[in-house]
């Protein structure tokens, strides 16, 4: 994309046109080739609590744009995340002027084998931020918190129409795995 390309995308998205930012509430759109500048430091750490309402904010998003509906609340995440028995451990990209996406891991176990894994279970980048290595970045991270809790393995789904997933996941060396069996629930309610 060219500069004047990117530069008009930036101004309207910015909704300026002096190039200065003003903070409007994000919402996740369908993938548009526009890629904005990438910021100069992106920082990927291990979410805070101050992190709750953004974090909530991209999760609902990313169910949005999968056509689902979140039911997520931030009480439940801040449980999940830094409650009594903390469920779920959660990355974010962080641009220091605000999140521009984040990962989140949940523990697995294959008990026949013994085998410790992780589940990268959301990955998400803010629309305009795609294309900037952040989703590399932050599964490079995942990789590192996953063997450093002695885990063989990581995995991660991604929906079947989903093509440009898939293309990703096997660009960062994911391999492929059939889908072998059916998956039972029951409410504990």
């Amino acid at each position: 994309m060219s500069t004047s390309r990117r530069q008009a995308a930036l101004l309207f998205q910015d909704g300026s046109s002096d190039g200065t930012r003003t903070r409007r509430k994000p919402e996740m759109t369908e993938d548009t080739e526009t890629t904005l500048p990438r910021p100069a430091v992106v920082t990927i750490r291990a979410a805070k609590r101050h992190d709750l309402p953004e974090l909530h904010e991209m999760i609902a998003a990313l169910a949005a744009h999968h056509g689902d509906a979140a039911s997520m609340t931030p009480e439940t995440l801040e449980r999940d995340l830094f409650g009594p028995m903390p469920w779920i451990q959660a990355l974010v990209a962080d641009s220091g002027n605000g999140l521009m996406g984040y990962a989140i891991l949940v523990p697995l176990y294959r008990a026949q084998e013994g085998r410790r894994g992780m589940d990268l279970h959301h990955l998400f980048v803010r629309d305009g931020q795609r294309g900037n290595g952040i989703g590399q970045h932050l599964v490079s991270r995942a990789r590192e918190i996953a063997r450093s809790a002695g885990c063989d393995y990581l995995s991660v789904s991604a929906a079947t129409g989903n093509v440009a997933a898939h293309r990703f996941y096997e660009q960062m060396d994911f391999l492929a795995r059939p889908v072998t069996g059916m998956r039972y629930m029951q409410a504990l309610a």
